[in-house]
């Protein structure tokens, strides 16, 4: 009788190296992703560059001041999450398409 160990030595290396491979190329992918970590590193855009996206269904409008400064008074359109609240499940629940910009303001 043949002994399949070498033969299973083989397939779980070529699938380790699969694992790897594949495992790295995701963390690539992530890391892609320019993901601001600093407020310096926020763009910044104008107040015409905003509307002409929000306009065009390119952008979502975010509202990041506290409930009460929104209900006195915010842009049309936009909606609140205020900024102690935006990492935590309300923005989960934001239905964005995959090109449009998610446009927070404070002010």
């Amino acid at each position: 009788m043949k002994s399949y160990k070498p033969l299973l030595v083989v397939v779980l290396l070529l699938f380790t190296v699969y694992a790897c491979t594949a495992s790295s190329s995701q963390q690539d992918a992530a890391s892609s992703i320019n993901i601001p970590r600093t407020e310096a590193d926020v763009p910044r855009i104008s107040v015409s560059e905003a509307k002409a996206a929000f306009d065009a269904g390119q952008a979502v409008i975010v509202d990041v001041r506290s409930a009460q400064s929104f209900a006195a008074n915010r842009v049309d359109g936009a909606i609140s999450i205020p900024l102690q609240n935006f990492e935590g499940s309300s923005i989960i629940n934001l239905s964005l398409q995959k090109d449009q910009w998610l446009i927070t303001y404070c002010t």
